[in-house]
């Protein structure tokens, strides 16, 4: 079941149960509402941005602490050094790689619109023009849509959780994802909502870093970790139990 955004809370979870008590402590922020990447079920948060980092945290020897907190507050939470890094999907753009130090791509994933099932009037991006298209506050999908040509002529509207509520109510025309979340929200939910077209743009998605010398340092160990856990296959292995396919390789 789809989980709505938990906003404006802070939870600590620990992960990496098998590294050291005393090893030092990576502080990672997600949202716990980006079902099925980082979500919270009976209380538990769970998802494949967990599994990831925890098998990070054991490669690496670092002890894991997840904060979860809204998904527009998390770049701030990461530039006041609250947390040391972000788990949330986080798309690689020129913008941010001027600000942020960041580990390889762990994902490979597509932009995808997405409308309410029966909608024959959207078949994809190209279709946009004069509708009104909801992203996740924050998020670089308002960025993408911006870019596009035609952009003055679609109504974009942000929001901090329920665009795929608003899109099913019709209160909204489509919304803007990723393709992999789309599907599996599709895939999951009682919502009558269908993907629309391809995917109109590549993401490479990873892990953001301060552009201090323990930022680096912390990004660099990350890397190194996220390298051996591509070439064991333990990547492979999380996105096969969350997905039933490999998102993390280009190919």
């Amino acid at each position: 079941m789809l989980r709505s955004m938990i906003a404006a809370v802070v939870t600590l979870v620990l992960g990496s149960a098998a590294v050291a008590q005393d090893a030092p402590t990576l502080r990672v922020g997600m949202s716990g509402g980006y079902f099925p990447f980082t979500f919270v079920r009976q209380g538990v948060l769970q998802g494949f941005e967990v599994d990831v980092m925890n098998a990070v945290g054991e490669r690496a020897g670092l002890g894991i602490e997840f904060a979860t907190m809204s998904f527009s507050g998390l770049i701030g939470a990461l530039e006041s050094g609250r947390i040391d890094t972000i788990a949330n999907q986080i798309t690689i753009t020129p913008e941010r790689e001027a600000r942020f130090a960041f580990t390889q791509p762990y994902v490979y994933d597509g932009a995808q619109v997405v409308v309410r099932e029966g909608n024959a009037g959207i078949g994809g991006v190209e279709d946009l023009r004069g509708r009104t298209v909801a992203v996740n506050l924050g998020s670089n999908f308002e960025e993408l849509l911006r870019e596009l040509p035609y952009a003055d002529e679609i109504d974009i509207r942000t929001y901090e959780s329920n665009i795929a509520q608003d899109t099913a109510l019709g209160r909204v025309d489509a919304f803007v994802m990723d393709r992999v979340s789309s599907a599996q929200l599709i895939q999951e939910s009682p919502l009558p909502l269908a993907l629309a077209g391809a995917p109109f743009s590549e993401i490479r998605n990873a892990l953001p870093f301060r552009s201090d010398k323990r930022g680096m340092a912390l990004r660099d160990e990350v890397d190194a970790a996220l390298t051996a856990l591509r070439e064991d296959g333990t990547l492979a292995e999380i996105s096969q139990k969350w997905f039933g396919t490999d998102i993390t390789s280009p190919d």
